[in-house]
């Protein structure tokens, strides 16, 4: 589609006032950067610190008359203490990982139920497939993937990129390759976005078919960096079969379907117990709660994945499930599930997403 005209954006900024001035934003030179990219606009306005709070009215205020504007998909303003003067639209910041065919983002509305380990398991079973294959950990607080994955060591860097591992077949990138892991992150969302970014942008991912990314859980920085910065061709839900637990993944459901990302599907974690010696099956946290709730919300059900000792161990051993026993009952499950996923994403390049919030 053609962008939006720059003076298309300015004149409904001029429509602005700062009440500061009683001037429009745009006179008063408040107006920044303006970068247009397929109808998804972002603007910086101009301001010194002590003045940011009473910015913030100006701010929304902005964005409402940018999304007014014909062609404008969504409308980003951000406050700045920057000064330089406004790039021109050709040096807008281009969408990260051009070269995935698809990027699935693997989210949870809370912790705890076993989001990290479907992710993993489900490159895993991905790549078995014969696809090519990267794992991005975007949970910057609490990063999981060098565990499951047996990786202890940090990536190369070659020229002003780092080298993703490799591991069971797959190319992964984690914050945790670069600290220790009883190294907390104290960083605020502004750091974590940055981070997100480098790790996307800074990598050398190279072509790929397929890029799952293990979002942390709940619903913020993180969620909204990769729905602005990628086109991601989806998202699937992983939950419990608890109510609570699924109250926590209808939050999740709801944050992409207001950032226009489309939700793939649900998934039942530790969906029953199978007993080691028996084989006999306990619903100890309920049946069938992720199913009943997918259709509820017009969403398809992925699948269910067992309760099993093995699996808990594999994640703590750095053997995968999926590639340790490629027989097994949850390697099946992982493998359908993946299976499933490429169908409904990997016949064509997906385009961005429509980021609206309402």
């Amino acid at each position: 589609m053609s962008d939006v005209p720059q003076q298309s954006l300015r004149a409904a900024l001029a429509q602005v006032i700062d009440p500061a001035t009683g001037r429009d934003i745009v006179s008063a030179g408040l107006v920044g950067d303006i970068a247009v990219r397929d109808g998804l606009v972002q603007v910086s306005l101009l301001t010194d610190r002590a003045r940011a709070a009473a910015m913030e009215p100006v701010r929304k205020a902005a964005e409402q008359a940018l999304a007014a504007v014909p062609g404008v998909r969504n409308a980003s303003a951000v406050l700045t203490a920057h000064t330089q003067p406004a790039t021109p639209p050709a040096a807008a910041k281009p969408m990260l990982l051009p070269d995935v065919t698809a990027i699935v983002a693997v989210a949870s509305g809370k912790g705890g139920v076993g989001k990290s380990t479907t992710a993993v398991n489900l490159a895993v079973a991905l790549a078995q497939l014969g696809l090519k294959v990267g794992l991005l950990d975007a949970d910057i607080y609490g990063p999981s993937l060098p565990r499951m994955l047996g990786l202890n060591r940090k990536p190369e860097v070659r020229g002003d990129k780092m080298i993703p591992l490799d591991a069971w077949g797959l190319k992964a990138m984690s914050i945790g390759f670069l600290v220790e892991e009883e190294t907390p992150m104290i960083w605020r969302g502004p750091m974590v976005m940055g981070a997100l970014e480098q790790m996307m942008g800074q990598v050398a991912w190279g072509a790929l078919d397929i890029m799952i990314v293990d979002m942390p859980p709940g619903t913020g920085d993180a969620q909204l960096t990769m729905a602005q910065r990628v086109s991601l061709a989806g998202a699937v839900i992983v939950s419990t079969p608890q109510d609570i637990a699924l109250i926590d993944a209808r939050r999740g459901v709801r944050m992409f379907e207001r950032t226009k990302v489309p939700v793939l599907g649900l998934i039942e974690n530790m969906s029953m117990f199978v007993c080691p010696n028996c084989n006999h099956e306990s619903h100890i946290f309920g049946h069938g709660g992720a199913k009943a709730e997918a259709e509820r919300l017009g969403v398809e059900f992925m699948g269910e994945i067992p309760l099993l000792l093995d699996i808990r161990t594999g994640a703590d051993s750095g053997a995968p499930i999926a590639a340790a026993d490629p027989s097994g009952v949850a390697a099946k499950a992982f493998a359908a599930i993946a299976k499933r996923l490429w169908e409904k994403v990997g016949t064509a390049k997906q385009a961005g997403p429509r980021i609206v919030i309402d």
